[in-house]
């Protein structure tokens, strides 16, 4: 039987799996700087724009978290499985995990915040720039 509710988990696993794709961009950065890349400024900013995004993000949801009482603690790990406790309202909630599954969702939020990273950058650039066919049009 359950003894969290579906938010709950929701909540609880999107911190979690936020948390670990800020350690891939960390870690990421980490590569691209000791890496012998040609232009890396672009790939920087980008990633920590990602991490920015992330962090914020994260920050909202421990927010919630707090407010609800809730937490998630990794309580085992093995080659194929990583074990999560998931504590809420004095129950505890054990969930098992596919590390490849795990994977996936952590690379799904990275395409999430690569795309939201992005998008800000796109309308940051417009708001910057003159329109130029205004001009032309005196």
């Amino acid at each position: 039987m359950r003894s969290l509710k579906q938010q709950e988990l929701d909540l609880a696993s999107r911190y979690l799996f936020l948390s670990m794709a800020i350690a891939v961009i960390r870690q990421d950065r980490k590569h691209f700087e000791q890496g012998r890349f040609k232009i890396k400024e672009p790939y920087m900013e980008l990633l920590g724009r990602m991490e920015l995004a992330a962090r914020e993000e994260r920050k909202k949801l421990r927010f919630l978290m707090d407010q609800q009482k809730l937490q998630v603690v990794e309580s085992g790990r093995n080659d194929s499985f990583t074990s999560f406790l998931f504590l809420a309202h004095g129950f505890e909630e054990k969930r098992n995990y596919f590390n490849p599954a795990i994977r996936k969702k952590v690379e799904t939020i990275l395409f999430e915040l690569m795309q939201k990273s992005q998008q800000r950058s796109h309308r940051k650039k417009q708001e910057q720039q003159p329109d130029v066919l205004s001009g032309l049009q005196e």
